[in-house]
């Protein structure tokens, strides 16, 4: 207590404006230590290899063909957005370069031999049915059909006779994340089997990055005028991919900024009181109900309202990529919430669309750790944007 009353003492000897900088320079200390700590956990995604800009195909002649150079809008947009900004011009992002297909779709697949071919499956004869420039095959060329809705969505934006409309045609860029299984093999064997083996471009990191290095990668060299990931094991049902086009048509038409750009988030929500959920077990529920009461405190506005930000199905028109793709960081399971967040803080309007889907048997989810781990990641997350580790430029 003397102590304690010696130390009131001089403080009420102590010159006020003393007694401000001390209080300043404390602030100012842990601030700077807040900032260094956050700046030496926040991950850091490594440059892309350059063996990693290439991809394989099976050519006309029905063999693998190798190191082709993947198209990348993402390097000639980044160098023209640094470029203007030391040239002190506009600060207005550059215009992305033209699509030459309708959709692309990315598959990020790390050691998925066992589960890939039943989604590439289902995914090629959905693409064949909608978006081949085959005559047998889409639906947009046979005028004696009725225009579906999703037809609807491709033929709208991808008539031939309007001049300012998108090519029609899709691809698939699977992206192979460092697997020590025989995945590229069969993706390869069964893109020579498809009814458009060029179509399927299969990419192959040297190392693991994890699913948000894989997605993020593969969005920097997508053609299309959409561009939609999906998980390699097919539980989200391919066809809704009719729905999150005519939401993200919709979405585009309100962008507050008027450059198209828009986000179409495939759903789960509406799943949460279904069998499958339900028969999860008590901890896995447990842990996803907490992550998403964790999320709604660490996240912005809209984005802790979108009820299943984790969902591997999310599809964004070509105009919201460059306010997205170049800013990332994330490389892990929490890399949906960075994406989204960055959406938000852009402008960019985000609708959330309900998918089908389905439990499928092998995931390389830890239930315990992985969820963990996505707790420290949205924190580490939401504090380097917070303090500025990370920023725009």
């Amino acid at each position: 207590m003397e102590y304690l009353h010696a130390a009131l003492e001089a403080a009420r000897n102590t010159p006020p404006l003393f007694l401000l900088a001390i209080c300043a320079a404390t602030l100012i200390g842990m601030s700077l230590v807040l900032y260094i700590t956050i700046y030496l956990v926040a991950p850091i995604p490594r440059p892309p290899r350059p063996s990693e800009k290439t991809y394989s195909y099976i050519d006309s002649n029905g063999k693998v063909s190798d190191n082709n150079q993947l198209p990348c809008w993402y390097d000639k947009y980044t160098a023209e957005k640094k470029a203007s900004q030391h040239t002190n011009q506009s600060s207005k992002n550059p215009a992305i370069e033209p699509p030459s297909v309708f959709v692309s779709v990315v598959i990020p697949a790390y050691n998925e031999e066992d589960r890939l071919k039943i989604m590439l499956t289902e995914a090629v004869a959905y693409l064949e049915s909608e978006f081949s420039t085959s005559p047998l095959h889409s639906k947009s060329t046979t005028a004696s059909k009725k225009p579906s809705k999703t037809s609807s969505a491709n033929g709208s934006l991808s008539t031939p006779s309007s001049s300012s409309s998108p090519p029609s045609g899709y691809e698939i860029l699977l992206v192979s994340d460092g697997s020590t299984d025989s995945t590229v093999s069969t993706a390869l064997s069964f893109a020579r089997s498809s009814p458009s083996p060029q179509t399927i471009r299969v990419v192959s990191l040297t190392q693991n990055r994890g699913k948000g290095g894989a997605v993020t990668h593969g969005l920097r060299h997508v053609r299309g005028a959409y561009a939609i990931f999906a998980d390699a094991d097919g539980a989200s049902r391919f066809s809704d991919l009719g729905s999150l086009l005519s939401s993200c048509k919709t979405a585009q038409v309100s962008d507050p900024a008027g450059l198209s750009r828009g986000v179409a988030v495939g759903s789960r929500a509406h799943l949460v009181r279904s069998d499958a959920v339900v028969k999860r077990s008590f901890l896995r529920n447990m842990l996803m109900h907490g992550f998403h009461v964790f999320l709604r405190v660490l996240t912005p506005p809209r984005t802790a309202r979108i009820g299943d930000t984790q969902c591997g199905f999310k599809l964004f028109s070509r105009e919201s990529l460059g306010d997205i793709v170049p800013y990332m960081h994330s490389e892990g399971w929490i890399f949906d919430v960075e994406m989204l967040m960055l959406a938000e803080s852009a402008g960019v309007p985000v609708v959330e669309v309900p998918v089908g889907w389905k439990e499928v048997g092998g995931s390389k989810l830890n239930v315990v750790r992985d969820s963990l781990g996505m707790a420290w990641g949205l924190a580490v997350l939401r504090m380097a944007w917070g303090v500025g580790v990370y920023g725009r430029w």
